[in-house]
């Protein structure tokens, strides 16, 4: 079986949401970041922007993975057709000189069949929570560049690049366990699989953290920096991931993602992502 892998590539979306913008439009939202206690204590009293405080602030790119994956087979297989006769008192048939014995009303004709099949995968899935999202999909049109260099020089400094939690080579295994197909076939006159693509998306998210002083609550507001849409959030960057990107193990792309369907396939590739944490310890 023949295996073509797509280079690998880094594609970075930038903002089209300033960060004075993201702050306004978040400050603007912040009191629905308390969700339902905001809405039980604006009944009593409207709280007020000086009730509020931004203790803290992040600029970060959150990443996605692009897998498309295609898969071509021809070959001809054995088959026998059972075909029904005229009527009851029917008790052989002449096919070009080759006679058959009816049974049941039925006779039996050995054929080649010449079969051709394709396959096709596409999946986006979230680098952070490994799940396919059709949410994501909207960014791949929104002009991304490929980044050839390193990342941190493609953006302002104190930027955060999250790594991603997914293994891009979990997710052609994926993509690749529907593209292999097991074969009835006599003759295989083509067998090709190809991954198309195994694009890495980092798109920007600007992440806002409120205190509500008078009721000690803290709460996260989210702005996409493409879209400018709001969205409440649940921790921030240092609080559920803490590492720093190491660029040069993004891709784990190995024979590992293939080997457990194609014995011997072999891919030259990077070895598995690294990262560098640099939580402290308290």
């Amino acid at each position: 079986m023949e295996i073509n892998i797509a280079t690998q590539r880094i594609l970075l979306l930038k903002d089209q949401v300033t960060p004075e913008i993201a702050k306004e439009r978040a400050w603007q939202k912040k009191v629905t970041a308390f969700d339902a206690f905001s809405k039980v204590t604006s009944l009593l009293s409207k709280p007020k922007d000086e009730d509020f405080t931004l203790v803290y602030s992040e600029h970060r790119y959150e990443p996605f993975w692009h897998v498309v994956a295609n898969a071509r087979y021809e070959y001809i297989r054995s088959a026998n057709y059972q075909v029904e006769t005229s009527g009851k008192e029917v008790k052989t048939v002449t096919v070009h000189d080759v006679k058959y014995e009816v049974q049941n009303d039925h006779i039996h004709i050995p054929v080649q069949e010449h079969c051709f099949q394709e396959e096709h995968e596409d999946l986006i899935v979230d680098g952070i929570t490994a799940k396919p999202s059709a949410e994501l999909q909207k960014y791949l049109s929104m002009a991304p560049f490929e980044v050839t260099g390193l990342l941190k020089d493609e953006v302002e400094e104190g930027a955060i690049f999250v790594p991603p939690q997914a293994r891009v080579s979990a997710i052609m295994r994926d993509a690749l366990a529907k593209m292999i197909k097991g074969i009835h076939a006599d003759t295989i006159l083509a067998e090709e699989v190809e991954v198309a693509r195994v694009d890495l998306y980092y798109r920007p998210v600007y992440a806002f953290k409120y205190a509500w002083a008078s009721k000690q609550k803290e709460a996260i507001l989210e702005v996409d920096g493409l879209t400018g849409e709001i969205r409440t959030g649940s921790r921030v960057f240092k609080e559920y991931m803490g590492k720093i990107l190491d660029q040069n193990f993004l891709f784990d792309v190995g024979a590992d993602a293939v080997g457990m369907f194609v014995p011997g396939g072999s891919i030259a590739v990077k070895v598995a992502k690294k990262y560098m944490d640099t939580r402290k310890e308290k």
